[in-house]
């Protein structure tokens, strides 16, 4: 357990990867580190369906902020990678259309939680 009257910061990256059972876990011991160490402060990413955990698990201990790629961001990358392709002839103009219309709209969001 973590207890300290100095700033502790924390970083916990991809909760929603964390098996369901385990996270529980990890967000209950995040809880405890909390009500221990009041100057403890724990930066949590993961994908939206872990947030509501997130905040039932460290209710009002908890801000969240919603963050992600803006749709030109992923074209703009996705195209760079297309434009790296070592067999460019393997895909025709609508194939890549496709790409670069569907993919940009269907990206998930992340969430964040501190």
């Amino acid at each position: 357990m973590i207890t300290s009257s100095q700033p502790t910061f924390m970083c916990i990256d991809a909760l929603d990867e964390c098996v369901g059972v385990q996270r529980f876990k990890v967000l209950d011991s995040l809880k405890q580190i909390l009500e221990k160490s009041p100057r403890a402060r724990i930066f949590v990413t993961g994908r939206p369906h872990v947030l509501a955990e997130i905040e039932k698990r460290l209710a009002g201990q908890v801000t969240s902020l919603s963050i992600g790629p803006s749709k030109g961001d992923i074209t703009m990358y996705l195209c760079a990678r297309l434009g790296e392709d070592e067999m460019p002839d393997a895909m025709n103009e609508s194939l890549k259309a496709d790409i670069l219309e569907k993919i940009p709209k269907n990206m998930s969001e992340m969430c964040v939680g501190q």
